[in-house]
C-alpha cells in the first residue's frame, strides 16, 4: 500500500535576488534555540560547522540584520527576527498539516487504484483531533485502507447524510451546551440510521500566553479593548461551541477584536497565539501543551465517529473498530494532554449517548 507524505517547504526572496530555501536555515535556528551553541546546532542538524555560518550569513545578508545574538556566559540565542521565522514556519505547518493530509490521503487512493492494489477502503470525514491524527499512525500501522478528509464537524456529519463516506467524525460539549449542539447535528444524523463510536473525551478552553499577562479569566473578558482574539473558521464544532457560550454567558461577538479571523486547527490557533500575533483563542488542551502556553478549561467534550447502522456487519469497519479498541492505542490517547480514552471503542446508538431527547 502506497504512503504519502506532504510537507510544507517555503522560500524568501527579495526584489531579483536569488531566493533563500528555509528548510536548512529553519531547522538550525530551532536546534540552536535548543542547544544554545552554533557548534552543536550544526551537529544536530548534520551539517558542517562552516556550512552553518555560511547559512546564516547569507540570511542574515538577505535581511539585512543579524539572526542570533551572543553573550558571554551565556551563549547564543535568536534575535527576534529569528524568533519569527521559526514561529512563521510552525504557523504554516498548523495551519497546513490538516490540509496536505487530506490531499495525501487522496492520492494514496488514486495510486492505489492505478496500481490495483486495494477493492475497497473506508472513507473518513473528520473534524481535525489529535485522536485522530493518533489513530491515522495505527492504521498505517496495520495497513488499514482508509481515505482521510479533514473537514469540520458540520460538513462531516452531512457527508455521511448524503453517503459520501462511511465514517463521520464530529464533537459534542458535554454539560449545558450538549441539547443545543445535538440539536444541529440531528439534521444529519438519524437515530434510525446512524449510530456512534465513540473515540475521545478531551478539554476545551481559552489559550493564553504563559504567565496569563493580561489576566483573562473568562469569556467576558475578550471583549476589553487590550485582547485580541483569534477565532476557528465558520461551521467548525469549535467555533459553534464558542457561540454557545458567548450566548448563555451574554456576550456580543460585536464586541471581541479578530472575531471573524479564521484557523483551521487547534493548532493553527495556539501558534496564532504563541508567536504573539494575537491574545486568546478557544481549542483543545492538548494544543495549549505543545505550544507551551496557559490554558484556562471552559469545558468538556467527547468526539464521537458517526456511522450508519448497517455498515457495523462489515468486515473491513469491524478491523477498523477492532484497531479502535486496541490497549495500545488507548494508551497512547491518554497520553495527548487533556484527553481520556476510558470509553474509546465503545459503539452507542444516540439515544444511548445524548437521550431520547437527542
Amino acid at each position: 500500500m502506497f504512503k504519502v507524505h506532504i510537507r510544507p517547504h517555503w522560500k524568501i526572496s527579495f526584489q531579483a535576488d536569488a531566493p533563500l530555501d528555509t528548510a536548512a536555515l529553519l531547522s538550525l535556528l530551532i536546534a540552536v534555540q535548543d542547544t544554545g551553541s552554533i557548534a552543536q546546532a550544526a551537529k544536530a542538524v548534520k551539517l558542517s560547522y562552516r556550512y552553518a555560518w555560511g547559512l546564516l550569513r547569507e540570511a542574515e545578508s538577505l535581511f539585512g540584520a543579524a539572526l542570533l545574538h551572543t553573550e558571554r556566559g551565556r551563549g547564543t540565542r535568536l534575535t527576534t527576527l529569528a524568533e519569527k521565522l521559526v514561529w512563521a514556519d510552525r504557523r504554516i505547518a498548523a495551519r497546513l498539516s490538516p490540509l496536505l493530509e487530506s490531499l495525501a490521503s487522496e492520492l494514496e487512493t488514486e495510486l492505489g487504484k492505478v496500481a490495483e492494489e486495494r477493492l475497497r477502503l473506508i472513507r473518513m470525514d473528520a473534524s481535525h483531533g489529535f485522536a485522530v491524527a493518533a489513530l491515522m499512525v495505527f492504521l498505517n500501522k496495520k495497513e488499514m485502507p482508509v481515505e482521510l478528509r479533514y473537514r469540520n464537524s458540520t460538513d462531516a456529519v452531512a457527508a455521511l447524510s448524503r453517503r459520501e463516506c462511511d465514517l463521520a467524525g464530529f464533537h459534542v460539549p458535554t454539560g449545558q451546551f450538549e441539547r443545543a449542539a445535538m440539536a444541529w447535528y440531528t439534521r444529519w444524523l438519524d437515530p434510525q440510521q446512524h449510530c456512534l463510536i465513540h473515540l475521545a473525551v478531551r478539554h476545551q478552553g481559552l489559550f493564553v500566553a504563559p504567565g496569563n499577562p493580561l489576566r483573562i479569566e473568562s469569556l467576558a473578558d475578550l471583549t476589553r479593548i487590550n485582547v485580541r482574539f483569534v477565532n476557528r473558521q465558520v461551521g467548525s464544532g469549535t467555533r459553534m461551541l464558542l457561540e454557545l457560550m458567548l450566548d448563555s454567558a451574554g456576550v456580543s461577538s460585536d464586541e471581541i477584536g479578530g472575531y471573524n479571523s479564521a484557523e483551521f486547527t487547534h493548532s493553527a490557533v495556539a501558534a496564532y497565539i504563541a508567536s504573539g500575533m494575537a491574545d486568546v483563542g478557544l481549542g483543545v488542551r492538548t494544543a495549549a501543551q505543545r505550544f507551551q502556553l496557559d490554558f484556562i478549561p471552559l469545558v468538556r467534550e467527547r468526539y464521537f465517529f458517526a456511522i450508519r447502522n448497517d455498515a457495523l456487519s462489515d468486515p473491513l469497519v469491524r478491523k477498523f473498530i477492532s484497531i479502535l479498541q486496541l490497549p495500545e492505542y488507548h494508551a497512547r490517547v491518554n497520553e495527548l494532554t487533556g484527553y481520556d480514552a476510558a470509553d474509546t471503542g465503545t459503539i452507542m446508538s444516540l439515544d444511548q449517548a445524548f437521550g431520547p431527547s437527542a
